[in-house]
C-alpha cells in the first residue's frame, strides 16, 4: 500500500498464503492521501476507530495513533503488522470498543464498520472527547457508506458531507459541534427471548452494539436452541463464536453442573456473553474468554463444542473463519467428543465435516437451516 509516509504491506490474521483478500483498500489509501494532501496535524492525539487489520495505524505509526477496535484479530494483526515494519509495539495504543476512550481527541479516522449499530455506539462514546477543533474523517468503499451513516455523523457530532468517489472509495468530512444535543446511548439493548425455545424460554438477552441480531433473535439460532445436545455434569461446553450467549446460558440452564466457555473474537460479543448469562442468573461456572477461536484451549480438553460459524469476513464471502473453527473444535475435543454446528443448508458445511473428522450426521433441518454433529474418533 502506496502512503505518503511510504510504502507499507500490511497482511491479514492470521497469515494464511492461501488467503488472497488483501489486508487494505482503496478506502484506507483515499483517507491517508487525504490527510497529507489537507496537511492535517497529526501531532495530538489520533484516534484510529474499525483499523480493520492495523493498515491505518502501521501507516501513522510514527504519530503514535490510538486505535479502538471491536476485533481481537484486528488487534493481532496489528501487532504483527508492526513488527513486520519494525515498529516497537509502544508506538500504537491498543483499546478495544470495551474500553474507556481517550479523554480528548485531535484527529478522529473512522473505517466504517458494517454494523450501523456498532458506529453509532462508538461516535456516542467518543463525542465528548471531541473539541472544537478535532478534525474528524470517515472513510470506507461506496457500498458501505449510506445517508444512515451520514446521519449519525450528523446527529452526534456536527455538519456532514461527503467527498467525491476515488476507486470506488468515499470519504465522510465532519465538522465537529462540540455542544449539540446528543441522544442517549442505547446500548446494550435488552429484550426478551420467546417461548418455546427450552431453557432460554422467556430469559433475557442483553447485545452490546455489533452483535449479530442485536434486537431479536435469529432465526438459525432457535432452530439450533430447538435442538441442543443434552449435556452432562462435569462436561466441558464450548459455545464458539458465542454471539449474545444465548446458545451457552441455554446448556448451562439445563445442566448446571456442565462447565461452559464462551468464546468469541468480537469484545462487544463477549461482553454481551457475560450480560447474558450474569442477567439470568445462572447457577454453577462459566469462563468468558476473547480470541483466535480455540486457541489457547489445550488439546483434548472439551466434551462438546457448539458452533453457528460466520461465512463473511467484512464484506467479503469466506469459509475461511468456519474451517479454523472446525479444524480447532477437532483439536480441543476429547475422543468421543462432538461438533455440533448449525448452518445455512447451501454452504456444504457437512463436506467439510466430514473431510476433518471422518463423520457427519444430520441432527434436524428445515427449508433453510441444517444442524450437524460430528464426533471425534
Amino acid at each position: 500500500m502506496t502512503t505518503p509516509w511510504g510504502d507499507v504491506a500490511p497482511a491479514r490474521f492470521p497469515a494464511d498464503p492461501r488467503d488472497r483478500l488483501r489486508a487494505w483498500d482503496a478506502s484506507d489509501e483515499y483517507l491517508l492521501a487525504h490527510l497529507a494532501a489537507e496537511g492535517v496535524a497529526l501531532s495530538g492525539t489520533v484516534v484510529v476507530l474499525g483499523d480493520r487489520w492495523g493498515a491505518l495505524v502501521t501507516a501513522l505509526a510514527a504519530h503514535r495513533p490510538v486505535q479502538i477496535t471491536d476485533s481481537h484479530l484486528a488487534q493481532e494483526a496489528t501487532c504483527a503488522n508492526l513488527a513486520r515494519h519494525g515498529v516497537g509495539p509502544g508506538a500504537v495504543r491498543l483499546l478495544t470498543t470495551q474500553d474507556p476512550p481517550p479523554d480528548r481527541i485531535d484527529v478522529l479516522l473512522v473505517r466504517v464498520p458494517k454494523s450501523l449499530a456498532l458506529l453509532e455506539d462508538q461516535l456516542l462514546r467518543l463525542a465528548p472527547a471531541v473539541h472544537a477543533g478535532t478534525v474528524i474523517v470517515g472513510t470506507g468503499m461506496v457500498k458501505e457508506i449510506h445517508t444512515s451513516t451520514l446521519q449519525l455523523f450528523e446527529r452526534i457530532l456536527g455538519p456532514t458531507r461527503t467527498s467525491l468517489a476515488r476507486k470506488k472509495a468515499r470519504l465522510i468530512l465532519c465538522t465537529p459541534d462540540p455542544s449539540p444535543a446528543r441522544p442517549a446511548n442505547p446500548w446494550p439493548y435488552e429484550y426478551p427471548l420467546p417461548d418455546g425455545i427450552g431453557p432460554v424460554s422467556g430469559r433475557t438477552v442483553v447485545n452490546h452494539a455489533g452483535v449479530f441480531c442485536a434486537d431479536r433473535l435469529d432465526i438459525g439460532t432457535r432452530f439450533f436452541l430447538q435442538h441442543l445436545p443434552a449435556t452432562r455434569a462435569g462436561q466441558r461446553v464450548v459455545d464458539l463464536g458465542c454471539g449474545n450467549g444465548v446458545v451457552g446460558t441455554a446448556v448451562a440452564l439445563a445442566s448446571a453442573e456442565a462447565e461452559v466457555l464462551f468464546v468469541d473474537e468480537s469484545f462487544q460479543a463477549v461482553a454481551s456473553a457475560e450480560a447474558t448469562y450474569k442477567a439470568n442468573g445462572v447457577p454453577g461456572h462459566a469462563e468468558f474468554r476473547v480470541g483466535d477461536g480455540l486457541a489457547g484451549v489445550p488439546d483434548g480438553s472439551v466434551d462438546v463444542v457448539l458452533n453457528n460459524p460466520p461465512f463473511h469476513s467484512h464484506q467479503a464471502t469466506t469459509d475461511a473463519t468456519a474451517w479454523r473453527m472446525f479444524t480447532g473444535a477437532r483439536r480441543a475435543l476429547r475422543p468421543g467428543g462432538e461438533l455440533w454446528v448449525i448452518g445455512n443448508r447451501h454452504l456444504g458445511y457437512h463436506v467439510k465435516l466430514r473431510r476433518l473428522f471422518g463423520n457427519s450426521r444430520v441432527v434436524a433441518s428445515d427449508p433453510k437451516f441444517v444442524v450437524l454433529r460430528a464426533v471425534k474418533r
